[in-house]
């Protein structure tokens, strides 16, 4: 039995993977990486999206954890397509079940929603209007399609992200073309990006510095995943049967 997970980069797939959890880094291509989850998912105990995030809340910093679910205006539109994500569901149920024991595991992390998008989200304006619109702590360009993914193959779902970048800080032109579509990071574009527009270099470097200490707390969560290993559906199963 495996942990799947889905993800944006090669290095956060590098970080998170080990022993019993598989890593699909999306690299910005959502179509490619819902076809390799709903490949990889029926050998799987539970999805989880995980790795950077952007934050949307107003007092979140970089390096913070979240845990969570998707955002209920995501989950409108996967009540759209069919699927089934109720608290008293077998599938709703699972997820809290997995979230809960997350939590447990990762004291002082914050907990509510996160929303998918299918772009990056780069602007402070952005960011705090689509908080406005949905109350969720944070933003990612994954966790939408792991969820649908989850509640198709009727596993558990839950999100545990870093975040990377906090709500005022708008990203520089150069941070939004450095991922590749394969979760490569594409460094030449980026020096292309910057020698076109060197005044760009200090929110780079800030952007670069966040980016780190995202980047630091992702051992932390690979560490707990290991922990759970091949018992996680065991765990599932009993905080399934206590419900």
């Amino acid at each position: 039995m495996t942990i799947l997970i889905a993800t944006g980069l090669h290095k956060e797939a590098a970080m998170l993977g080990g022993s019993g959890i598989v890593v699909v880094a999306g690299g910005g291509d959502g179509e490619r990486l819902e076809r390799e989850l709903a490949v990889a998912a029926p050998g799987a105990t539970a999805i989880l999206s995980c790795g950077l995030a952007g934050a949307l809340a107003p007092g979140l910093r970089a390096g913070n954890l979240i845990i969570g679910s998707l955002s209920p205006r995501e989950k409108e539109g996967a009540h759209a397509e069919g699927m089934i994500d109720s608290m008293f569901s077998p599938v709703g149920r699972g997820n809290a079940a997995l979230i809960d024991m997350l939590a447990r595991h990762l004291p002082g992390a914050h907990l509510g929603t996160v929303v998918g998008s299918d772009t990056i989200i780069a602007t402070a304006v952005g960011k705090h209007a689509l908080h406005t619109e949905t109350g969720a702590l944070a933003v990612d360009m994954e966790s939408h399609i792991a969820a649908r993914v989850a509640a198709r193959c009727g596993l558990p779902f839950a999100i545990v992200r870093a975040i990377s970048d906090s709500a005022d800080h708008t990203l520089p032109p150069a941070a939004l073309v450095g991922m590749r579509p394969d979760g490569s990071v594409a460094l030449g574009a980026v020096l292309a990006s910057l020698a076109r527009d060197p005044r760009q270099l200090p929110a780079l470097i800030r952007t670069g510095s966040d980016a780190g200490r995202a980047f630091a707390a992702l051992p932390r969560v690979r560490d707990v995943l290991r922990s759970l290993g091949v018992g996680l559906a065991d765990d599932l199963q009993l905080a399934l049967d206590v419900r």
